[in-house]
Formats: structure tokens, sequence, C-alpha cells
């Protein structure tokens, strides 16, 4: 919740209720059946960038499709107006979806705008997704934990632009905080988490695995350490959105990367 914005305005009387969904990664095989079927009978839908379009596809063709979407440097609703249409929507229309990349509560403000809505008396619910982190991750070939390997993993926004979160992330503590480190929306910011990284101790042939549209067919993958990452990221052109993982997890990709799940359509039955 904004403290710094204007509160949404309060609703004493709504006929429908909010579901905040996750929208998953991009597969939609990996889309829950809940969400799916809360998208086929939906009255409004306001969905984010990043939903992948075989899951806007699901949406009932009848229903208002409100794009909601944010990416960086361009934001096409700021956040106390997404929160305000909820409200509104729920005032008028039974089934109100907020479809949302990934996990509503990782990364996702899902808990802000649950605290407006409740805030206003709108009945909400939470539909987990599965979160980015650990689905472009499965899907190129390295599994955050291992016995050999790590036991322990942090996830962490690599986005620290004011009023994001939290405005700071102090990366020295996360060096030493677990062996798997995973960071969302970090390509941007990446040379100074890095340089943080590595002053923490973190050595130069530290392995980092950038992950790019995770799980879906157009998924790219780049592989280095601390040493070599910058100069890659520039050969290849490698934008945002991406995850990243560091850790010596990073080491089983080579082993792992040709028996990555399958990519399904929309419309597909599992193999």
């Amino acid at each position: 919740m904004n403290t710094t914005d204007s509160r949404p305005i309060i609703s004493t009387s709504c006929v429908g209720k909010v579901y905040l969904v996750g929208a998953g990664p991009g597969d939609p095989g990996l889309f829950t059946l809940k969400g799916k079927a809360l998208l086929e009978c939906a009255d409004v839908v306001v969905y984010d960038a990043l939903v992948s379009p075989p899951i806007l596809a699901m949406i009932n063709p009848a229903a208002e499709r409100i794009d909601a979407g944010k990416r960086r440097g361009r934001h096409s609703m700021a956040q106390v107006e997404i929160n305000q249409v909820l409200i509104d929507k729920a005032k008028t229309s039974a089934i109100v979806v907020r479809l949302k990349g990934g996990d509503p509560f990782i990364f996702g403000r899902g808990g802000e705008e649950m605290q407006d809505l409740i805030a206003a008396n709108v009945p909400v619910e939470v539909v987990p997704g599965i979160t980015s982190g650990i689905a472009a991750s499965a899907y190129a070939g390295i599994p955050l934990t291992h016995r050999a390997y790590s036991s322990s993993v942090t996830f962490v926004t690599g986005h620290e632009e004011a009023g994001k979160y939290r405005p700071a992330v102090n990366w020295r503590a996360i060096a030493h905080g677990s062996e798997t480190i995973v960071i969302y929306m970090g390509i941007h910011n990446l040379p100074h988490i890095l340089a943080e990284l590595e002053a923490a101790g973190l050595g130069a042939e530290t392995p980092i695995a950038l992950v790019r549209w995770g799980t879906r067919p157009e998924q790219e993958e780049l592989v280095g350490t601390f040493a070599t990452i910058a100069q890659q990221i520039e050969a290849r052109g490698f934008t945002a959105p991406a995850i990243a993982v560091i850790g010596n997890v990073v080491n089983l990709h080579h082993l792992f990367s040709d028996n990555r799940p399958t990519v399904l359509a929309a419309d597909s039955s599992i193999p």
C-alpha cells in the first residue's frame, strides 16, 4: 500500500469479488486449474504486461479487458489507479480477476492490492502462481537446491527504484545469507549488484546464469561468471525481462539443460 498517494475510495456496497490470480511465468501448462476456471467465467480482467498470450487467450470472450501493464520506463497505469479500478469494478461485476505474471505475493504487489481492497470492504482472494525464479531456473536446467551444492536459496529484487519495494537491498549481507541467490528484475542494475557481491567476498569466478523469458518458447540463457557476464550480455544484446541465478548450482546447467521441461501450447496435452 502506497502511503504517499491518496487512498482508494471506501466502498460499502460490492456485488462481486476480486481474485488476485498468478499467471505463472508464461508456459500455459504451468497455469493453475483454478486460475483458468476464473478466467473463463470472469466479467473483468485487469492484466499485467508479462502475462503470456496463450494465457490471455483463456479469458472469457465477453469479459472486459483492462491492460494495466508495467514495464521499465513505461507504466500504463499507476498502482493507485489499478487499485481504484479493482474497487470500482467490484461494485458492478461479479468476478473481477487481477491477472499478474508469476505469483501475486512474490514481487507482484499483490499484498498492497489486497490491503487496499480490504480497506475498501471489497471481498478478495489470492490464487497463487508459479513464480519465475523457480520455474525459469528449472526450465534452464538449474536446480536451486542440491545436496552437493546448496541447501539454501534467497529470492531478492534487483529493481531498487525509490517507492518500489524497499529502496535499498543489503547485497553484502545477502552474499553470505545463502548458497543460491535468485535475482528478479536485476538486469539493469546487474553491474552494481555484482560489484556489491564481490565486495562482500564472492569471487570473480562465481557462477551466474541469466534466463530471459523463462518457460516460454523464446527462452534464452547466458551462463558465465562474475568476470565474464557483462561482456556476454553486451555481445548478445541480452535484455530484460530475465532472472539471474548465482551460485554453484549453476554448474549443473550443462548436465541438465538437455532434459528441460517442454513448453506447452495453450491447447496441448502432455506428451
